[in-house]
């Protein structure tokens, strides 16, 4: 059973920091496409950054180079740094998986995609 457990969230002020965590287990498949996504109230999940089992990486516009995804392959952990944080950044960040041997062309696009998700970590940025 593949389970993605989140962790990192918090309440920073506009301009800070955060480090997002995911650490996945049961995931047996060598090819994979893992990403971060977000929901605001309101709002639809997004996706944030992807990244694949070779290291490529695809971010969402908005990330605007303030965001980077990376991952830690020895302690099956998926990272997201976030910088310049601004109030509108504030929502719910999930990540995902899916098995895929294309890695993550479009899949930001489409939530509907990723098969496994964990339960989220809250961020709240601050004016």
């Amino acid at each position: 059973q593949v389970r993605l457990v989140e962790s990192g969230g918090g309440s920073v002020q506009s301009g800070g920091s955060l480090r997002l965590s995911c650490v996945a287990s049961g995931y047996t498949h060598s090819r994979y496409c893992m990403g971060w996504f977000r929901q605001a109230p309101g709002n639809e999940r997004e996706g944030v950054a992807a990244i694949d089992d070779e290291g490529d990486t695809d971010y969402a516009d908005f990330t605007q180079g303030r965001f980077v995804i990376s991952q830690d392959n020895a302690w099956n952990t998926l990272y997201l740094h976030m910088n310049n944080l601004k109030p509108e950044d504030t929502a719910m960040y999930y990540c995902a998986a899916v098995y895929s041997e294309f890695g993550c062309a479009e899949l930001l696009d489409d939530y509907s995609a990723m098969d496994y998700w964990g339960k989220g970590t809250l961020v709240t940025i601050s004016s």
